[in-house]
């Protein structure tokens, strides 16, 4: 294995550890910022995505923690197994607490995500050679998908989504799971880096991920709006239009702000931390009501 190479000028490290929370969601609204119902599935489609592959994300590491020698990466990477574990476990009670409870059936697209996460993304049996190679490849995709997930969790941290009357319990459970990936962003990336993916790897990884990632969010941001009986059935395109109008409203990050971060990452000299504030994300983790009701 290729030798660790740090990137962490600032900020200096903090152990991570997983913190138990806990919501109520009885009488959550499905469309929770009443202003903004296609934002609202937008980011509703995201309880649908995250707990498969977040699970992918715990598997892929637990396979990949007996390969690595350095200390102080294997702590990180178990830290960052208690955290994404604990996201997935999170996520996958809105399914039921606020989506199943307002009539959708999330069934049909949570099957397809284990398919995808757990089929095409998971290990394959092989040669060792073979089977080592799939990890590596797994541990680029995560540290791709990563990058997304910490520009996200700054966004939402910094967004001013009150204006849009957002429930605060979906605000804070998306704004604690946003500030533990602001958290641990630096995590992924090392781990690619120390299996030994390139810089060359890494980009046509990323050139894979993004669209992905966005094909995902849309299919599933399309199936709530039409399960929606609030809401009428629409086509991409008219999606497409209603999304942007939402991101003007601020309601949703810019484009132009999402394609620039994505672009960020083709910089040989890209480093995580370019990515969010770990200092605010830690204080937004102290004061989260959530986190604080689990340690009462």
């Amino acid at each position: 294995m290729k030798s660790l190479r740090r990137r962490r000028a600032q900020p200096a490290h903090v152990a991570l550890h997983a913190r138990n929370v806990q919501f109520d969601w009885t009488d959550t609204a499905l469309r929770w910022m009443p202003d903004e119902p296609v934002a609202s599935h937008v980011v509703n489609s995201l309880n649908l995505l995250l707990p498969e592959g977040e699970r992918m994300f715990c598997a892929a590491y637990s396979e990949a923690l007996p390969y690595v020698e350095d200390a102080k990466l294997r702590e990180d990477m178990l830290g960052f197994i208690g955290q994404e574990a604990m996201h997935a476990e999170t996520h996958q009670k809105v399914l039921a607490g606020v989506l199943a409870a307002h009539g959708i059936d999330t069934a049909p697209y949570v099957r397809q995500m284990e398919f995808v996460f757990r089929n095409t993304l998971g290990p394959r049996d092989g040669s060792t050679a073979a089977t080592e190679a799939r990890m590596v490849e797994r541990l680029t995709f995560i540290a791709s998908l990563e990058h997304f997930f910490a520009w996200l969790g700054d966004w939402i941290l910094n967004a001013d989504l009150e204006k849009h009357h957002a429930d605060p319990r979906m605000l804070d459970l998306f704004r604690w799971h946003g500030a533990e990936e602001v958290e641990h962003r630096n995590v992924a990336h090392d781990v690619a880096i120390y299996f030994g993916a390139g810089y060359l790897r890494r980009a046509v990884m990323m050139m894979i991920v993004i669209p992905i990632l966005l094909v995902l969010v849309l299919r599933g941001t399309r199936y709530l709006i039409n399960q929606d009986p609030g809401m009428p059935n629409i086509g991409y395109p008219m999606l497409l239009w209603r999304i942007l109008g939402a991101m003007r409203r601020g309601a949703l990050p810019r484009l132009r702000a999402l394609a620039i971060s994505a672009l960020s990452t083709f910089n040989p000299r890209y480093s995580p931390n370019s990515v969010g504030s770990t200092e605010q994300a830690i204080a937004y983790l102290a004061k989260s009501p959530a986190a604080r009701a689990a340690n009462q």
